[in-house]
């Protein structure tokens, strides 16, 4: 070994063996171990991916909490140790990008569906509208504003105004014909 490198151990603590120990005894010894080593790869990780420091390492603390809890579940025949453990970081990872873009996605979708903003000019105009409309309705007779009112706000079919009203179907028909004729030169419309 060259003078100026200093000493290392020459093999890493057996951290399949650390996982196995905390799995059957909740050894802390053993995650204290796996926790020195990998929580500040884990952090490393997360930064190179993108992530502020402190969320990286909130999110490696998460990934390390997931390792003690998910303990008994690692099975050293089918991963190593450093797999198992990224794997649940990537999964992690994974699942902090779909909450916050379904955060974002919820609140951009209220503005994305609204309608248009409603102009001040528009409202006036209604508004205007509304009031020809009530006073032309008031210059019908009383049997045509009924008629009017069924058909047009209600939305009743003419038999079931017929009916309501204890009319010819064809009286109720003519009436509408007449009060919408009427209204229609109030309003000045063809």
């Amino acid at each position: 070994m060259p003078p100026d490198q200093p000493d290392r151990p020459t093999s890493e603590p057996d951290f399949a063996g650390c996982i196995v120990a905390v799995a059957q005894r909740n050894d802390r010894a053993a995650f204290g171990t796996l926790f020195e080593h990998f929580g500040p790869r884990l952090k490393s990780y997360y930064i190179r991916a993108g992530m502020p420091a402190a969320q990286a390492e909130d999110l490696a603390q998460d990934v390390m909490l997931n390792v003690w809890r998910k303990a008994p579940q690692f099975d050293p025949e089918r991963a190593g140790a450093s797999t198992w453990i990224f794997v649940i970081a990537r999964n992690l990872r994974i699942d902090l990008f779909r909450r916050q873009r379904s955060e974002q996605t919820a609140l951009a979708e209220p503005f994305e569906a609204s309608e248009a903003p409603v102009l001040a000019s528009d409202s006036i105009d209604t508004a205007e509208r509304e009031l020809r409309v009530r006073t032309a309705l008031a210059s019908l007779s009383s049997e045509q504003q009924s008629v009017i009112r069924l058909s047009f706000f209600s939305d009743t079919p003419h038999a079931e105004i017929a009916a309501q009203l204890g009319l010819p179907l064809g009286t109720v028909k003519s009436r509408i014909r007449l009060a919408v004729t009427r209204l229609r030169e109030i309003l000045g419309e063809p």
